[in-house]
């Protein structure tokens, strides 16, 4: 198929718009029809009209579509059907229109011509453009003989280039013959069909190659024109058989002479051009001197925004051109000697051009729609209509269609009838095809945008809130905010045809929960998005101006505030450029540091603050001066401001201007203007703003009913200077309040009542005389009027009579003699608390272990809390030990309370005493007080360890001791014996063996025999229970010593003879060392080494650990460790007994639970240092030690 187009031969038309308008009963915008829904194809991509390809590459012509079914695709070449197939060099590629012809071996020629792809499926046929695909081409410059030009000194000269047309035209451009561009400027310029115009001829133009050249951007290969010589002749050496214009031999004695046009020739001369093209003019003069040249457009001024000159002026350029545009171009030439004129007619045509945008039209059934094909152009076009590719009055007749020149009417269209409509426009410029399909459908609402999206924007800017959606009819779009709040199209809600809800001015209350909702005739959908508003990013404390002395340090300041959640990045720029790479320059989170000032650091840095979101920067200069100024320069603060004057005075603003004072050697780097209120605050002088130090005025925004005066400072790197004189007084007229009081608050402080507070509004705030609040207030989620009353003088209003715990709507608003303030906003209070009517159920408790356990409960109803739920209260106590009776318990058992936060059901005690009884019960909790008592619970704890015993040692004697003891203070469970170990005590370093001895629990006794006379003992006594040994009890003991003959034991270290003997050997050793280090450093060899690994020393060896040593002791009293013993070798202790305590959870110590119920604080035994016994050091290792352990 092959649409009409003008039989002239046409020109490339521009790539205006293309815009295809759809008017429906109602007002719709484009629908974009999901591909899971029938619908006829539409073209998504496609080759552009004229596309001239590279011989030396294969021809790709693209041609895509989508529809459900997905299209087939054919195409035409030159009117007659393509036969893709029959073509083994030419590819269809799979899903897709686009071909691929290989033209590798093959006549290039062969496959140009006029293409045009068809997407086809069930419901419609649409068609791409016609597509003329044409070989690129480079032509050879034809041979010519070219003569040598001999020119007078001053005349004009033109050197024509006349490149071979190739396909697309060449870039000219003329260079030497060692290729380097030949120079350019107002005397010597190239036109744009590559001619090369001397305006007047120089002896410096002699030379003999003046070459053309050619590239030719497809193939991008270059082509050369012989070159031209040129001699130019001054006037005493002319001979009149070698000139080449004899004519222009100039009478005036110096050669000069009035300009004259080169090109365009005569007085006048016409230019077409396209709309939306680019408008060219040129003017190229001739004279002595060189002319300058000038444009004007008659009757109208040049597009400035559009226009621009090339080539010394002598070009005009005009983009995007348009109807406007046409008229006549006046260029003039000028020189001293007068100047000439040339008159360009312009007239502006037009290719066909779109009014109105192709949109897919989509009708229920028994829908009317219109299809409108607005076009224009010069001449104007011709309007044809096809249906999925045949001419419309061709194609099967339809009595639901209406055609009318530029318009087809559809009525009461049915299910079917689906198809593809095509308007072709054409002129003697071009032509523009449209597609739009006709898809009869009726679906229930869809939501084509993702849920649950969440948009974050920064406050005061705007929000955009998009609800894409789908259905046939087309679906009515409802907004509501957090489910609740219907959205009307009204400040500072938009809501557009497409069904996005824009926020003009976004502000925090706008945070929340949106949802739309779509709904037509067949169903309902809805989507949820949700909307962030954050906090402005801004720089609080800019970088100040510095003037620091070469070598020292600069400090740079940035201090700023950003919205929590966004993560923010500062940047540091010198001179809008990237910091040095030089480690001198240090940036931390806020601050840059210079260090070592140089004269290259001068400049002016800026840090930028960006987040996701937004950005916000600050710059500074540096001055670098010299480090001992000579004379030194005294900078002192700035002169005041003096001249204070008001201005432009309206009820809401005035403008401030004053004359600076002096600097005083330090630039001014602001200036801040201060106010005072003679009627509210006289003798307060407030920050109103600040200027830049350039400035010297101030546009001021003003309060009604004030009376200000004002008065400036100024500000330099010193400081601030002194107050200027304060202006005269300038009095604003009394309004209506402004905005509201802030920090409206309600809360009941006893029930029946609620207290609603509020900030007053200061004497400025008010506006006006006769300040009030009206205080509004009702019951929310509750059918009812707001009540009110008004007070003044007040900053809170009691409300009687109101139910316990409920929550209420608040407004405050401030009036005054001359209105009432904006709309409050509402706020949620709560009116007063009650105790708690309820006690929890169904406790349960779980013990874990003999020191911890885990209570349950069910929570109690909200209405019974009357009042914010603080929590539950678990109180608990031991009765009594299992091993005790109730009459045994001689002191009142202590009561532990725990807190749990929030809404729990369940948490942990810790800190429980093994095998015990205990009683617990439970209270609710909310600010007014505790709920009543829950029902006592009981529970026990199982055996644990028992504590240390008590021992004592009675009557030593010679080799004997008795000892005795009794049972643990805490027996943690039913005592099953004793276990006894005892060692003698050698010297503070070393113990004897150990002896183990066990007992049956009721044995309290035992007499030791059998021990050596006048030794020292150890005793360990622990107890036992089923779940083990508890913790020892130390004792130390020594028999009596004998009065005759001293026996004790025998220890041959201790002995002095032996002890003699080691000092001599060691003496020994040491001599022998001596003689070996002489015999060494006079070259001699003593294999030290090798004695040395021979005898290790044994102090390093290894401690075992079945060497007889006991573990570490301590008794209740004292845990240090004794001299002597020995830790285990894991260097930890096993602690005696559990170190669960109330300090180490809930909120009855000091420790408090999360509302998560974990607790804060420490649940973990205590480490005691390890100590390093025996023969082992106590020093910390060393690597001299360390190479020693090798040796």
């Amino acid at each position: 198929m092959d649409f009409n187009v003008s039989k002239k031969r046409m020109r490339s038309a521009s790539s205006g718009a293309v815009l295809f308008m759809i008017f429906l009963s109602h007002m719709t915008s484009a629908l974009e029809v999901p591909l899971d829904l029938p619908q006829p194809p539409t073209i998504t991509l496609q080759s552009p009209k004229d596309y001239i390809f590279d011989p030396r590459e294969n021809i790709v012509i693209h041609c895509e579509a989508k529809g459900k079914p997905h299209p087939n695709f054919s195409w035409t070449r030159n009117g007659s059907h393509f036969d893709v197939e029959q073509d083994s060099k030419v590819l269809m590629k799979p899903g897709s229109g686009t071909l691929v012809i290989d033209i590798s071996g093959e006549k290039a020629e062969a496959y140009e011509g006029t293409y045009q792809c068809t997407a086809h499926n069930d419901h419609g046929t649409a068609v791409s453009n016609n597509i003329v695909i044409r070989q690129s081409r480079s032509p050879l410059w034809s041979k010519e003989r070219l003569e040598a030009i001999t020119v007078q000194k001053g005349v004009s000269l033109v050197l024509q280039c006349r490149p071979p047309a190739g396909l697309p035209p060449p870039v000219i451009f003329w260079m030497d013959n060692i290729f380097q561009r030949l120079p350019l400027d107002n005397r010597v310029s190239q036109a744009l069909n590559g001619d090369l115009y001397f305006s007047n001829v120089l002896p410096e133009d002699n030379r003999n190659d003046y070459i053309c050249y050619a590239r030719f951007p497809y193939t991008q290969t270059i082509q050369q024109k012989q070159p031209i010589s040129v001699t130019v002749l001054e006037m005493d050496t002319l001979n009149e058989t070698s000139l080449y214009n004899i004519t222009n031999f100039s009478a005036n004695p110096t050669g000069e002479r009035r300009p004259g046009f080169m090109m365009p020739l005569g007085a006048t001369s016409t230019k077409m051009v396209l709309r939306g093209e680019t408008l060219e003019l040129e003017c190229i003069a001739e004279g002595l001197p060189t002319p300058e040249m000038s444009w004007q457009k008659d009757g109208g001024e040049l597009p400035t925004s559009r226009v621009s000159f090339l080539n010394y002026k002598k070009t005009l350029k005009i983009s995007d051109v348009n109807e406007a545009d046409a008229g006549d171009y006046t260029c003039t030439a000028t020189n001293r000697l007068g100047t000439a004129h040339h008159i360009i007619k312009v007239t502006v045509k037009a290719a066909p051009f779109w009014i109105s945008a192709p949109r897919n039209l989509i009708l229920a059934p028994n829908e009317t729609g219109i299809l409108t094909c607005k076009v224009s152009g010069d001449p104007k076009p011709d309007i044809s209509w096809f249906v999925n590719g045949v001419p419309i009055e061709n194609a099967p007749e339809d009595h639901t269609r209406k055609v009318d020149a530029d318009t087809v009417i559809l009525s009461r269209v049915q299910s079917g009838s689906s198809a593809v409509y095509q308007c072709n426009a054409s002129n003697e410029f071009g032509y523009l095809i449209a597609n739009a399909f006709v898809s009869v459908l009726a679906e229930p609402p869809r939501v084509l945008t993702p849920p649950n999206q969440v948009y974050q924007v920064i406050t005061n800017s705007p929000a955009l809130l998009h609800c894409a959606t789908f259905g046939s009819p087309i679906p009515t779009i409802t907004w509501f905010k957090d489910s609740q709040i219907s959205i009307k199209r009204e400040d500072p809600y938009v809501i557009h045809e497409n069904g996005t809800l824009e926020i003009n001015v976004a502000q925090s209350q706008n945070s929340g929960k949106y949802t739309c909702i779509a709904t037509n005739n067949l169903g309902i959908k809805e989507n949820h998005v949700f909307l962030e508003v954050k906090e402005p990013t801004r720089i609080l404390k800019q970088p100040e101006y510095k003037v620091v002395q070469r070598g020292m340090s600069a400090v740079f300041e940035c201090k700023v505030k950003h919205d929590p959640s966004l993560v923010p990045t500062m940047t540091w720029l010198k001179n809008s450029g990237e910091l040095p790479d030089d480690e001198r320059f240090e940036v931390d989170t806020d601050s840059l540091v210079i260090k070592d000032v140089t004269d290259e650091d001068e400049g002016t840095y800026t840090c930028i603050m960006n987040t996701t979101l937004d950005q916000d920067s600050a710059s500074a200069t540096l001055t670098v001066v010299e480090a001992t100024p000579t004379p030194a320069i005294v900078y002192e603060i700035p002169d005041p401001p003096t001249d204070l004057e008001l201005t432009d005075q309206t009820e809401r603003s005035v403008q401030l201007t004053w004359i600076p004072g002096d600097e005083n050697n330090s630039p001014t780097q602001k200036f801040l203007i201060q106010y005072e209120d003679l009627l509210h605050q006289p003798g307060v002088w407030v920050n109103m703003t600040e200027v830049a130090g350039m400035s010297n005025k101030a546009q001021l925004d003003l309060s009604p009913y004030v009376y200000y005066s004002f008065r400036v400072l100024a500000k330099n790197q010193v400081g601030y200077s002194q107050p200027s004189q304060p202006s005269r007084q300038y009095r604003t007229n009394p309004a209506a309040p402004d905005e509201n009081p802030s920090n409206v608050q309600g809360e009941g402080t006893e029930p029946g009542n609620l207290v609603i507070s509020w900030t007053s509004l200061t004497g400025f705030q008010s506006n006006g005389p006769g300040l009030e609040y009206k205080v509004l207030w009702r019951q929310r989620d509750v059918d009812q009027d707001w009540s009110s009353k008004t007070v003044a003088n007040e900053s809170h209003f009691v409300v009687f009579g109101v139910p316990v715990y409920v929550p209420y709507e608040i407004k405050v608003q401030a009036l005054n003699d001359y209105g009432n303030g904006p709309e409050a906003e509402v706020v949620i209070g709560y009116s007063g608390e009650d105790l708690p009517l309820a006690a929890p159920d169904g406790i349960l408790v779980t013990v874990h272990n003999s020191t911890m356990a885990e209570v349950h409960w069910e929570p109690v109803s909200s209405n019974s809390v009357r009042g914010k739920l603080k929590g539950y209260k678990v109180y608990f106590h031991r009765k009594r030990g299992l091993h005790e009776t109730e009459e045994e318990v001689d002191q009142e058992p202590q009561e532990h309370v725990l807190i749990f936060s929030g809404n729990r059901t369940q948490g942990r005690l810790p800190g429980l005493e093994p095998y015990s009884l205990y009683n617990i019960f439970i209270r609710v909790l909310n600010s007014k007080g505790e709920g009543p008592q829950s029902q006592e619970k009981q529970f026990q704890t199982p055996e644990g360890v028992p504590g240390p015993p008590f021992l004592k040692v009675l009557n030593p004697s010679l080799d004997s001791l008795t000892l005795e003891w009794d049972p643990p203070l805490k027996k943690n469970g039913r005592l099953i014996g004793y276990t006894l170990k005892y060692q003698p005590v050698i010297n503070n370093t070393e113990v004897g063996p150990v002896n183990v001895m066990d007992f049956l629990v009721n044995e309290t006794t035992v007499t030791l025999d059998n021990l050596n006379t006048s030794v020292l003992y150890r005793f360990y006594l622990s107890a036992k229970t089923i779940k083990g040994a508890g913790a020892n009890i130390t004792r130390e003991a020594s028999t009596a010593m004998e009065t005759t003959i001293p026996s004790r034991h025998v220890d041959i270290a201790t002995q002095g003879w032996f002890i003699g003997l080691m000092c001599a050997i060691a003496l020994l050793i040491l001599v022998l060392l001596i003689v070996c280090f002489i015999k060494r450093n006079k070259g001699g060899k003593y294999p030290v080494k090798e004695k040395e690994e021979a005898h290790q020393d044994p102090e390093i060896q290894p401690m075992k650990e079945d060497d007889g040593t006991f573990g570490e002791y301590s008794d209740t009293e004292d845990h240090k460790p004794l001299k002597g013993s020995r830790t285990p070798s894991n260097g930890t202790v096993r602690r005696d007994e559990s170190d669960d305590s109330l300090v180490d959870y809930g909120e009855g110590g000091d420790g408090q639970f999360n509302e998560d119920g974990s607790f804060i604080g420490q649940y973990s035994g205590k480490k005691e240092k390890d100590t390093h016994e025996g023969n082992e050091s106590s020093e910390a290792p060393s690597p001299v030690n360390a190479m020693n352990s090798f040796v």
